[in-house]
């Protein structure tokens, strides 16, 4: 695997690294490989709880690398959709996971960087960090989910302020406007992600994806639909040994430990 990504294990917690920091960590064909190679490795491992996403150096991601723009009149469209359109699935593969997944923003995260932050399940930022669209600045229209993604974290009118002015932003501002679940001093951010992580690791694997399937469900579906996947959801939690084992914890006062069966 390439070291452009780096991955590290800590019990139930992968964390995969953006290893770019001379550039602060922006796309490239090499590290949208490494990066779809690194989430495809992952998937269905049972020992992965929960993942972190951040970035080496001082960056998250700035984005795509500018060399990779192909810009003027003349420039064959059709030609770039498709490079497009191909290159958006590899980063945000991230999303796909059954597992929870946490952006641990620890620079800028700019145009597709802001991305993949935002399609991690939860974002911890630095109170310092950058975080902007970026998208209009350079004259293009965003990509790579952006549009559908702000708009369901902060909202239509934040959504649109921060495409049109394209202005950056620190994390106590993405905090505010729930851009980001919460900002910390930068010191303590990989702390801060990783307490989280293992909190979220504590608990049952098998109804945590079930779960993290239904919030997305639910963005598109109505109540009766939901009804409908609870109906099914609960009841099959219900007859694995990890529900034996929390309600025995309960009992005991102990904390469970479930291993997802």
């Amino acid at each position: 695997m390439s070291d452009a990504v780096l991955v590290e294990r800590d019990e139930g917690v992968v964390t995969l690294t953006l290893n770019r920091p001379d550039v602060r960590n922006a796309m490239t064909a090499e590290l949208t490989d490494a990066f779809t190679e690194a989430v495809d490795s992952l998937r269905g491992d049972p020992a992965v709880r929960v993942v972190i996403v951040t970035g080496a150096g001082k960056g998250f991601c700035a984005g795509g690398d500018l060399s990779w723009i192909q810009p003027g009149p003349g420039a064959d469209v059709p030609s770039i959709r498709a490079k497009m359109r191909s290159f958006y699935p590899r980063f945000l593969v991230i999303r796909s996971l059954d597992v929870p997944t946490i952006a641990a923003v620890n620079g800028a995260a700019i145009g597709a960087g802001l991305c993949v932050a935002m399609a991690c399940d939860l974002r911890v930022a630095a109170e310092d960090a950058k975080l902007s669209t970026a998208f209009m600045r350079l004259g293009m229209h965003p990509g790579m989910a952006a549009t559908y993604l702000l708009t369901r974290l902060v909202g239509t009118a934040r959504a649109a302020e921060l495409f049109f002015t394209a202005k950056t932003i620190d994390g106590r501002e993405a905090e505010r406007i729930g851009l980001v679940n919460s900002a910390v001093p930068q010191a303590s951010l990989r702390d801060e992600a990783m307490t989280l992580a293992k909190q979220i690791a504590a608990n049952a694997p098998i109804p945590m994806g079930m779960t993290k399937r239904a919030i997305y469900l639910a963005e598109r579906a109505d109540l009766e639909t939901m009804l409908e996947y609870e109906g099914l959801a609960q009841p099959i939690t219900m007859a694995t040994a990890d529900l034996v084992e929390g309600l025995a914890a309960v009992k005991e006062k102990r904390p469970p430990k479930f291993e997802g069966r």
